[in-house]
């Protein structure tokens, strides 16, 4: 029964990382978001540590002391800021490098998404500003990165989704390859 309820979850999650994508114009992109998580390596993982109230990784992070399903899913998805980090050779330290704007655009949609599929009735447009603001300290995300995903978040809480998807859409994804 945690496999059926998890597939629903993934998937109706990933549906609204889709609808969302193609109202900030990176729709086609928005096709492929999260593929991973149906992987043998992450789906039956991530099933058996299945509650429904928040990602599975976390309950295997507090079995485990580490989640091997979001290993594997961080190093496979670029919408994850955690793809961006690397190590500095002249440093000798990681360090966070600046998204491409389209993989923040899809962030975006993400941590929406997410916050609706776990918060069902409770979401409001202030949830994913919220959860980004409680947790973020513990993010190693890239300055401008975070600058970015955050105004986003803010101008959602304010101004709502409309407003928000509209001007997120207007900007080019100049610096992508």
């Amino acid at each position: 029964m945690k496999i059926i309820k998890h597939f629903f979850t993934i998937t109706h999650h990933r549906h609204l990382v889709m609808k969302y994508c193609f109202k900030v114009g990176i729709g086609f992109q928005g096709l492929f978001h999260d593929l991973s998580k149906y992987s043998f390596k992450e789906f039956f993982v991530s099933a058996k540590y299945y509650k429904g109230d928040k990602s599975p990784t976390e309950y295997e992070r507090l079995e485990k002391g580490y989640s091997e399903a979001w290993m594997h899913h961080k190093g496979r998805n670029k919408h994850h800021f955690e793809y961006w980090t690397d190590l500095d050779k002249e440093k000798m330290k990681y360090v966070a490098y600046p998204m491409p704007i389209r993989y923040v655009k899809e962030m975006f949609c993400d941590r929406i998404a997410a916050s609706k599929t776990y918060l069902k009735d409770k979401y409001t447009n202030e949830s994913p500003y919220d959860y980004f603001m409680t947790h973020c300290g513990r993010y190693n995300m890239n300055e401008k990165t975070r600058e970015i995903l955050e105004s986003w978040l803010l101008m959602l809480k304010e101004k709502g989704e409309k407003e928000t998807f509209k001007y997120i859409k207007s900007i080019k994804n100049k610096d992508d390859k």
